[in-house]
């Protein structure tokens, strides 16, 4: 199965988010911290060019956080900022604005040295792909729902301008995603968690993939959950869960629709348990081979 989508809502939106950089002073580049790579836009250093950025590894409590930690390092070795957050608790928040101060210090400095007495709100722009998080921290840091929220991909279709107190202005804009994934594996990650529509998607193909996956980073996890033991047959993990779960059709036999779509609704409301699927060593080793 090859994944892309690439409305053309996204298209008009990277267009956009060029056009309002001059008007902002520092970036926030969203990232799921269940996939910190596969999440990032790759068209995203070329949008930004030169302007100052923090990423924020949002969802972070459904992310293996050890993972999370070689991430943050991960980002800083390349001289981004980084920090987790988990807009629903409000972990991590509070970082923003006083790193943001830390970052746009000499610019207010000289902003003053021209004689204005008093620097003006932070002006920040949110980027990142679809169902990252954006609405969500918005709402959490203005302490109300401004941005409208939901689970699935494709909610924010336009930008808004949004005060959060005295200290932070922020414009908000639609996710983006790129117009052809490279690597299929990308493809794949995105999809399980939940930044592209299901509709458009197999979601027994996108199954298979997590149940891999986890049986070779969580191994205990599946057993823990499912009975599921190490290399078994894939039909028979779906028979197992299947019949487990009661994902039948009449006559007893396992629905696989069915099986796939509670498959992937437990990988994504953490009932395996917190989850990384994109992996720092790995990273690490595909760059340096490419250099």
């Amino acid at each position: 199965m090859t994944i892309q989508w690439f409305p053309g809502h996204m298209a008009k939106a990277r267009r956009e988010v060029t056009e309002k950089l001059k008007l902002v002073d520092i970036m926030y580049e969203l990232v799921d911290a269940r996939i910190p790579f596969s999440s990032r836009n790759p068209m995203i250093d070329e949008i930004i060019g030169e302007k100052q950025r923090i990423v924020l590894l949002t969802k972070s409590d459904m992310a293996d956080k050890e993972m999370t930690n070689q991430w943050i390092r991960y980002f800083e070795a390349k001289g981004l900022k980084a920090i987790a957050i988990n807009s629903q608790a409000g972990t991590g928040l509070h970082e923003i604005v006083k790193t943001s101060n830390d970052i746009l210090k000499e610019k207010f400095e000289r902003m003053k040295a021209r004689g204005l007495k008093k620097p003006r709100a932070i002006r920040a722009m949110i980027v990142g792909i679809p169902n990252v998080g954006k609405s969500t921290l918005i709402n959490k840091l203005a302490k109300k729902n401004i941005a409208r929220t939901g689970n699935t991909p494709g909610v924010t279709k336009s930008q808004q301008w949004i005060k959060v107190g005295k200290e932070l202005e922020l414009l908000d804009t639609p996710g983006i995603l790129w117009p052809k994934f490279e690597d299929q594996e990308v493809g794949y990650k995105l999809a399980l968690t939940g930044a592209i529509k299901d509709t458009i998607l197999n979601l027994q193909d996108i199954a298979v993939f997590g149940i891999r996956f986890i049986e070779k980073h969580y191994p205990e996890r599946l057993k823990d959950r499912f009975g599921i033991e190490p290399d078994m047959e894939i039909l028979d993990v779906f028979d197992t869960i299947g019949k487990l779960r009661g994902c039948l059709r009449g006559g007893g036999e396992v629905d696989y629709d069915k099986t796939a779509e509670l498959i992937i609704r437990d990988i994504r409301s953490e009932k395996i348990g917190p989850l990384t699927f994109d992996l720092p060593e790995q990273i690490n080793m595909n760059e340096e081979s490419e250099n």
